[in-house]
């Protein structure tokens, strides 16, 4: 989404086809590669080849890392290339609501440090992530209620 000045919304999209980039698209990913989602974003930072992933659709994405695995690719290469499409995923979204700076990424993908910085390397900007991430949209819904 993009805000104005003053924080209100000016502009959003919204990935309502499928569960591609959410947690519970990483969450089927990591269980398929067999890694805990909390070691992804460290071991795809050790990335220095990642793979090619062409499906975002979870059920196609999930028999593609495991193709990958049968021909013997590292793990650390699939989950940099699983944050690669997500980021590829998001950033065409964003194109259309166009992309202003400060980049703030908010929600559980955000504890992520893999896809955070495959989507700053594809927008090409540094993407802000709070210490709250999780909670941020609880929190800004608390403090609209409180100004009704």
């Amino acid at each position: 989404m993009t805000l104005d000045e003053k924080g209100k919304v000016k502009n959003f999209v919204m990935n309502d086809k499928c569960a591609a980039g959410t947690g519970r698209f990483l969450e089927v990913m990591a269980r398929a590669l067999e890694v805990d989602l909390d070691e992804f974003g460290a071991m795809s930072l050790q990335s220095n080849l990642p793979s090619k992933i062409s499906s975002l659709c979870t059920v196609f994405a999930e028999s593609e890392v495991i193709s990958l695995i049968a021909r013997g690719e590292k793990r650390q290469d699939i989950i940099a290339g699983i944050h690669e499409s997500i980021a590829a995923r998001v950033s065409s979204m964003l194109a259309r609501i166009g992309i202003q700076e400060p980049v703030m990424m908010t929600g559980g993908v955000a504890r992520n440090s893999g896809v955070v910085a495959a989507l700053g390397q594809k927008l090409g900007a540094k993407i802000e992530v709070s210490d709250y991430m999780q909670v941020n949209g609880a929190i800004g819904a608390a403090v609209l209620a409180s100004s009704i």
